[in-house]
């Protein structure tokens, strides 16, 4: 299946798009201050959370100890005792490690 479109289609196209997000974005800011609109998505999202209650809390406990080391590196980092914190915590550290966080952190330095 191919689509060959030409530059007028194209066009018109993104221009009808542009459009559409525009009327869309007016609609938004008449509606998002009513008191109707704001009760609404309230209620949405509390039933989003309680049907997903346990996602969330089982996604919380998977990365509790990810978060707990990242937080202890910052920490470190900023009072410049990295050392340290690998002495201290050097299972938090692994953690880290293993999980490539300093890969991400620094990509110019991968090899």
């Amino acid at each position: 299946m191919s689509l060959d479109l030409s530059e007028a289609q194209i066009n018109k196209i993104l221009e009808s798009y542009k459009n559409k997000r525009e009327r869309e974005k007016q609609r938004y800011d008449q509606i998002k201050d009513t008191e109707e609109f704001k009760n609404y998505n309230r209620n949405k999202a509390k039933l989003h959370y309680e049907n997903n209650k346990d996602m969330y809390k089982e996604r919380y406990e998977n990365k509790k100890d990810l978060v707990k080391a990242r937080n202890s590196y910052y920490y470190y980092k900023k009072i410049d005792k990295i050392e340290k914190f690998k002495e201290k915590y050097p299972e938090r550290y692994e953690l880290l490690e293993n999980d490539g966080y300093f890969k991400l952190k620094n990509p110019s330095e991968s090899s």
